[in-house]
């Protein structure tokens, strides 16, 4: 009873199981174990890796376009305007200095133009309207941006690989300041 089974056998429930020495040996060698696991693991591991940085990715441009469009709204509310980048002296309109502040607010961005929209409510009021408000307004910038995921797995979890990201701001128009 207390025998050990020989190599050539396998005790499988109670009775032996007769294997040849030759197949025995071949199941107790580890040799290419270690290559098949990191063969599984490694496609893994880098799906997990790329993931995180698309992620990661993803997260900073939401973060910036929301830091970028609190501050175009912020400096929209003031009434106050940007010069022209490429003319200095000549003032930008209301909607071109939003965007302008908007872009200063998110350097490693490219917004398009077609990627903003602006509008407006009475005190009171029940709808937005489109375009900027005046003084006593009620002003809202809105920022339309797509994300393309880097890595191709990634991205063949979303339609067309890209995620449109959508901020808004409002805030009261304070008007001129002098």
């Amino acid at each position: 009873m207390g025998e050990s089974a020989p190599a050539s056998q396998v005790r499988y429930g109670g009775g032996a199981l007769v294997m040849s020495p030759r197949i025995v040996t071949r199941l107790r060698d580890a040799k290419g174990t270690t290559m098949i696991e990191a063969a599984f693991i490694t496609p893994l591991f880098l799906l997990l890796t790329f993931s995180i940085v698309d992620f990661g990715g993803l997260f900073y441009a939401y973060l910036a376009l929301e830091n970028g469009v609190s501050l175009a709204s912020r400096y929209g509310v003031t009434g106050r305007t940007l010069d022209d980048p490429a003319n200095p002296g000549t003032p930008l309109n209301h909607q071109e200095t939003l965007k302008a502040a908007m872009r200063q607010g998110t350097p490693t961005l490219t917004i398009p133009d077609s990627a903003f929209s602006f509008a407006h409510r009475a005190p009171g009021g029940a709808a937005w309207v489109a375009g900027t408000g005046g003084p006593g307004e009620l002003e809202r910038v809105s920022v339309d941006y797509t994300w393309t995921f880097f890595t191709p797995i990634v991205g063949a979890f979303f339609p067309g690989g890209q995620v449109t990201l959508r901020v808004d701001s409002a805030m009261k128009n304070e008007g001129s300041v002098p």
